[in-house]
């Protein structure tokens, strides 16, 4: 299967017309996000194992980033059913915080998810397929939430250590929670940036993200925010 530039490009276009960029948010923030995860197989002696750990942390300063507005830590194992497609398993801690909330408050979260990579010549495509169960301080009642994350990464042809990267990402609450009906759609994220591989290992990703959130009974939320990734392939 190929694919030339101009389908990305109009993948990419794709990915902007469907996201959320131009709707009337009533509440506005620009944001700086930055996300530091590891991926890894373990080994048995000198053979690598199927089995997979993922260790991820996120720092993200909201209020025109002037502080901090969400923390997280995120680790996991996994399970690679073939080179393409792996079962995920894990747990989150966050911390929110202004603006997104005007009580700050902590969550533990249960997560699984499905991992599918495809590599072409000159495009990567992932898809990622995680179910939350989410236990918000001071709410007896467990939050489902479901996200499904689609990423294209396009490397240039003459300087392939520099990429085009664009994802989007829909989040869906299964059911209500907190004494509000909150089933439905939660939010979207919409990534457009570059990608510059430093080594075999080390690969950073920087761009624009926007973020829209609809809240019930509340002003909807958007941030305009800057992110740095920087991914670390450990397999």
């Amino acid at each position: 299967m190929s694919f030339t530039l101009n389908s990305v490009k109009a993948g990419f276009l794709g990915l902007l017309l469907f996201s959320p960029l131009t709707q009337g948010a009533e509440i506005n923030d620009v944001q700086t996000w930055w996300n530091l995860t590891a991926i890894g197989s373990f080994y048995q002696g000198k053979t690598k194992s199927p089995v997979k750990y993922w260790l991820e942390g996120q720092q993200r300063l909201g209020d025109d980033s002037s502080r901090s507005t969400q923390r997280m830590l995120r680790p996991g194992v996994g399970y690679a059913i073939n080179e393409t497609t792996s079962l995920w398993m894990g747990s989150a801690w966050i911390y929110t915080g202004i603006p997104l909330t005007r009580a700050p408050f902590s969550e533990r979260r249960l997560w699984q998810q499905v991992l599918w990579v495809k590599k072409y010549p000159q495009l990567n495509l992932t898809s990622r397929t995680r179910l939350e169960q989410r236990f918000l301080e001071g709410n007896p009642k467990t939050a489902w939430r479901l996200r499904e994350m689609v990423k294209m990464v396009s490397p240039f042809i003459y300087k392939p250590q520099f990429s085009i990267v664009g994802s989007d990402e829909v989040f869906w609450h299964h059911n209500n929670f907190i004494g509000q009906r909150n089933q439905g759609f939660d939010q979207n994220r919409f990534f457009l940036g570059m990608a510059y591989k430093i080594n075999s290992t080390i690969t950073t990703e920087i761009g624009y993200l926007n973020q829209f959130i609809h809240r019930r009974g509340a002003a909807n939320f958007q941030s305009n925010n800057l992110s740095t990734t920087v991914l670390f392939n450990l397999s």
